[in-house]
């Protein structure tokens, strides 16, 4: 059977389609990355570009976390794989040196300056891996970012170096607002009390004293002196809040807010911090502008000082 010249026009176009399609997906750079941190700033330095898979979702901790066969079957097929180092995927860390046989692997942070970094308190040659807290610091792991990218797509290096600059310019004003915002809580209120020791970086870099019920680690349990030191700690300097974590159980928190009611000192709970993931996909705190705009403008609020209630840019969800 002959065709029309219209059908013959709309099958001739269907099938270029067709064979187009897989070549455009091909040309993209797959990069899988362990953490949403490090996947949000591969979608900022690849933008059309770029196809990223994030292992850990909201409410994932990266301490705990093990591949999964999917996770193998996705990293073993990508042309790059990111994850974050200085021993925060503890679980997986063998597995990503193996890796590195079969698949370009990078660890962002272990290349961080040493004199930018937290020695860890109980293991020599160990760093505290939560340099994400902070956005100046941040900026360093982003660039190494974009250096991997560039090294397996040097074709595409103009294009991530001109989107790595315009993401540095958002951590650069997102700085801005928590040097700000952080400013406005009085002096005698800057102790933070969260579940695990995420918020060291946090601390020396905006001055507050912070003390987790936990070690770096979440794996590590908080012992019952621990408890009862923060109680007598809240009730002694009159701390009024402390936080929940959104990967880490508050069971621990609410030990302490029920510690100090027992002796008399009501201590209610700041607000829910994000530590070692982001919020929800495709939410505003699902990206890491939206992770540090929630947790500074919740630990400003809470602890006397004054920032807006909807954040930074008025993208924050209400009520939280």
């Amino acid at each position: 059977m002959r065709l029309s010249r219209r059908d013959f026009i709309k099958t001739t176009f269907a099938g270029a389609a067709a064979l187009a399609t897989p070549a455009l997906a091909m040309d993209k750079l797959t990069v899988v990355a362990t953490t949403g941190m490090i996947a949000d700033a591969v979608r900022h330095v690849g933008g059309d570009f770029v196809e990223v898979q994030g292992l850990m979702g909201a409410g994932v901790d990266p301490h705990a976390y093990r591949q999964t066969r999917t996770d193998i079957v996705a990293m073993t097929r990508a042309d790059l794989v990111l994850w974050h180092g200085l021993y925060l995927e503890a679980q997986m860390q063998e597995f990503l040196h193996k890796l590195e046989s079969r698949v370009t692997v990078r660890a962002v942070a272990e290349g961080l300056p040493r004199e930018l970094l937290r020695a860890h308190p109980d293991y020599q040659d160990k760093f505290d891996p939560h340099v994400w807290m902070v956005p100046s610091l941040w900026k360093h792991c982003v660039e190494n970012v974009r250096d991997a990218m560039i090294e397996v797509r040097p074709d595409m290096s103009g294009t991530f170096i001109a989107n790595t600059s315009a993401f540095l310019d958002e951590l650069d004003a997102l700085q801005a607002y928590a040097d700000t915002a952080i400013a406005t809580v009085p002096e005698q209120s800057r102790v933070l009390i969260t579940a695990h020791d995420a918020f060291s970086y946090f601390g020396r870099d905006f001055g507050f004293e912070v003390m987790g019920i936990q070690g770096i680690s979440t794996e590590s349990e908080a012992g019952l002196n621990r408890v009862g030191a923060l109680v007598d700690l809240l009730v002694t300097r009159k701390i009024g809040a402390v936080f929940v974590e959104s990967s880490v159980s508050d069971r621990s928190i609410r030990a302490l807010t029920e510690g100090a009611a027992a002796k008399g000192h009501d201590v209610i709970i700041g607000g829910e911090l994000f530590s070692d993931a982001m919020g929800q996909e495709g939410s505003y705190e699902g990206t890491y502008l939206g992770m540090i705009d929630h947790n500074v403008t919740v630990i400003a609020n809470a602890l006397g000082g004054k920032a807006p209630v909807r954040g930074m840019a008025g993208k924050l969800s209400a009520g939280f």
